[in-house]
């Protein structure tokens, strides 16, 4: 479609959407102001730099081959770069504490510092964007038996503390630098696979360990902390210290964030109602946009129902402000830099939609006792043109329309990828 054609398509699409009360002008204006934050791992299957050859373990899988994974932080910049190109808006990167660049010598956990991160905070200066930070406490040989800050040796839960200071530290400074407060958000493999009796101590233990890691000094302007649940893990199928419950009650009384993560939970439960009811009690939330079949498996994130409920929460409850939003899958089957860019650009998509709700007038029907009113209109307007207003938004920020990305993404693949 021609630029004439696509300005005509949203003329029409705009008269549309002021029949229902809709601004999308002002629609597109918001959602050009909502970071979703990119994460480092789908583009090298979650191996990292501190020792890429070991493998994965603590519970954390990448399945499938394709060809073209990044080997090198150089090569996952350009690949992200590569991405953020086909993605309209300015978003923002996440990293793991094992995408460290130290150079010759290595550095153990509980020592890394920012300079071990100085070419992504430069990189991130660059590009005009925030970079947010997670702490790595799986694929290490003392998290080999599944324990980490729940460890009952206190050598070993000593180092794992260490390092989340460690990591707390490097995220103010990353914020600092980039004058963007960065995310740092804290997950633990640690669990039992099976029947467990002792349900109690590793909280216990969780807790203390926690509650040493957030004492360290840190500015926290630039350093904003969350703490993640999951419902069970490779390894973990039986018991997590970690859980839900647990993590819910530790963010509302030591006010750090909240993280939920779309996959973590049972598979009848839906993350949407979860949202306005832990913002009643915790300051905010960091949502980990995934999509799980069956059990979280992270898959690529696509425009789905799950995920349009997740955006109309936000949007209806006025919590785009109080909600960071980052993405977590990891598929090595097909080709990464799509994988990120199919992704990111269904999340906005998802945001989009909800922008263009009219959800004044549903609003009115609903608290007027109108549910006949309210659904009928929650029909009809799913079939209002919200792709010529996003195919527009694409045009009007100089990024490919439609499935134009792609493919740009296999010439990419064909001149850089297929080469390593």
């Amino acid at each position: 479609m021609n630029n004439s054609n696509l300005e005509k398509s949203y003329a029409l699409a705009k008269e549309r959407y002021a029949a229902w009360g809709v601004d999308t002008d002002a629609a597109l204006e918001r959602l050009l102001q909502i970071p979703v934050s990119i994460h480092c791992w789908q583009g090298d299957d979650v191996s990292g730099f501190e020792n890429p050859e070991a493998g994965l373990s603590g519970g954390i899988l990448a399945t499938g081959n394709y060809p073209g994974r990044a080997r090198t932080a150089d090569e996952l910049r350009a690949d992200a770069a590569q991405a953020m190109r086909m993605i309209p808006g300015r978003h923002r990167f996440s990293i793991h504490a094992i995408y460290l660049e130290p150079g010759a010598q290595r550095v153990e956990r509980d020592q890394i510092e920012a300079k071990h991160f100085s070419h992504w905070i430069d990189w991130a200066g660059e590009l005009g964007i925030g970079l947010d930070f997670n702490s790595t406490f799986f694929s290490h040989p003392k998290a080999a038996d599944g324990f980490t800050l729940c460890h009952r040796d206190p050598a070993i839960r000593r180092f794992w503390i260490d390092h989340g200071i460690a990591c707390r530290k490097i995220g103010a400074e990353i914020g600092k630098r980039l004058d963007n407060p960065c995310v740092h958000n804290l997950w633990i493999p640690d669990g039992m696979k099976d029947l467990t009796i002792d349900r109690k101590g590793p909280r216990e233990l969780l807790k203390d360990s926690l509650d040493q890691i957030l004492a360290a000094p840190v500015d926290r302007r630039w350093n904003l902390d969350s703490v993640e649940s999951k419902l069970f893990g490779i390894g973990s199928e039986t018991y997590v210290p970690g859980s839900h419950e647990f993590y819910l009650g530790y963010a509302a009384k030591n006010g750090t964030l909240l993280t939920l993560d779309a996959g973590h939970f049972h598979p009848t439960e839906t993350l949407t109602d979860k949202i306005s009811a832990c913002l009643c009690f915790v300051e905010g939330i960091l949502l980990h946009v995934s999509r799980g079949i069956r059990w979280d498996s992270d898959h690529v994130v696509i425009l789905n129902d799950d995920l349009r409920a997740i955006a109309e929460e936000l949007v209806r409850s006025a919590y785009l402000d109080r909600v960071h939003l980052g993405l977590d899958y990891f598929d090595a089957s097909i080709n990464r830099v799509a994988a990120w860019t199919i992704g990111v650009r269904s999340t906005l998509r998802a945001l989009l939609l909800a922008l263009v709700e009219p959800t004044a007038k549903l609003r009115e029907a609903e608290i007027r006792g109108d549910y006949t009113a309210r659904l009928a209109m929650l029909e009809e307007i799913k079939t209002l043109p919200s792709g010529a207003v996003w195919d527009y938004y694409c045009f009007r920020h100089d990024v490919p329309v439609g499935l134009a990305w792609l493919e740009e993404v296999k010439q990419y693949e064909k001149d850089v990828l297929a080469k390593r």
